[in-house]
């Protein structure tokens, strides 16, 4: 094994916010009136979201979302046994939200409260390019007594996405917490200003609980300052057992035991959207490493993943894209 994954156990879980996704497609000239700043996330209030949707002519797409959400029900896609802990709002869209977990696969540990479920407005501009409007709502309100060790009794690997660092007293529960439990953790980086946010904090995080850093190279170098490449890897490796950065229709690079795995892509790197394409690389990827993959086949499985999310809107792969998939490692 890559990993000293512990014994019997194989489920992995996701700690995260539990998110609604409303996808829109829209010009360069919208994203540029809406402000934002383009590949970042911004956090607002709903009011915000509102007002941006209903400035477009577009109709959004609505399906479950936020990272470490996205990744896991990609693992449950997968044939692996996936959970994940988040809140939601006692909503409509928090009973979306919790259905469409377990129609992928996913086993629900949902906190529940009597604010509205968060949700995400992803602009997606002509290049594929996708730019987000926040409003965290009842995910913002988990609270850190309620992530305790006996959550994670059954998991293997425990990932946590970056947008956590925002709420530092539940970032810390949740590392506490996995490590009590005896499971490995694994952290995507989320966004670079995620990363810019939070670099009083996140080195010593790294350093002391995290066995999987995954980083684009955006992130890497927000983190580093390394715009290098190889030497931002360097550093994440001398940090994290296993070290990863994403350099889009590059592939990947992956760092683990003083030896870097190059992974290619599929296909020519076009895209119809890159929404979910980090969190559909991290699900191939961890499913690999915690099913005794080598680097080399988990990286594949995560770029097998990666290409097929690209290839529709949304995070959501189709079950024939799955079918492709499974090809990789059956």
């Amino acid at each position: 094994m890559i990993l000293n994954i512990p014994s019997n156990r194989t489920e992995i879980s996701g700690i995260g916010s539990a998110l609604v996704d409303l996808l829109l497609q829209e010009s360069d000239t919208f994203l540029t009136a809406s402000g934002a700043q383009k590949g970042g996330m911004t956090l607002t209030d709903a009011a915000t979201i509102d007002g941006l949707s209903a400035k477009s002519r577009a109709k959004p797409v609505t399906v479950a979302g936020g990272s470490a959400c996205n990744t896991i029900m990609g693992i449950g896609r997968l044939g692996g046994k996936a959970t994940f802990v988040g809140k939601r709002g006692d909503d409509d869209l928090g009973r979306f939200f919790e259905n469409d977990l377990r129609s992928n696969s996913v086993t629900p540990v949902l906190f529940s409260c009597a604010s509205p479920t968060g949700r995400v407005l992803s602009i997606i501009t002509p290049d594929a390019q996708r730019s987000m409007y926040t409003f965290l709502g009842a995910s913002s309100e988990t609270k850190p007594e309620e992530i305790t060790p006996d959550l994670f009794a059954n998991a293997a690997l425990v990932h946590l996405e970056g947008y956590l660092l925002f709420n530092e007293a539940l970032m810390a529960a949740s590392l506490k917490a996995v490590k009590a439990s005896g499971a490995l953790i694994s952290l995507d980086l989320a966004s670079f200003t995620v990363v810019e946010a939070a670099k009083k904090i996140l080195p010593d995080i790294i350093r002391e609980y995290v066995d999987v850093v995954i980083a684009n190279e955006d992130e890497s170098r927000a983190y580093t300052g390394h715009a290098d490449e190889q030497k931002a890897l360097e550093q994440l490796s001398r940090e994290a057992s296993v070290a990863v950065v994403k350099v889009g229709k590059r592939g990947s690079m992956i760092s683990h035991n003083g030896t870097v795995t190059r992974i290619g892509i599929l296909g020519d790197g076009s895209a119809k959207d890159t929404t979910g394409a980090g969190d559909l690389w991290a699900s191939g990827f961890l499913y690999g490493l915690v099913h005794g993959y080598s680097i080399e086949q988990a990286g594949k499985i995560g770029a097998a993943c990666g290409y097929e999310v690209c290839q529709v809107i949304g995070a959501r792969i189709p079950d024939a894209g799955w079918e492709r998939i499974r090809k990789t490692y059956r």
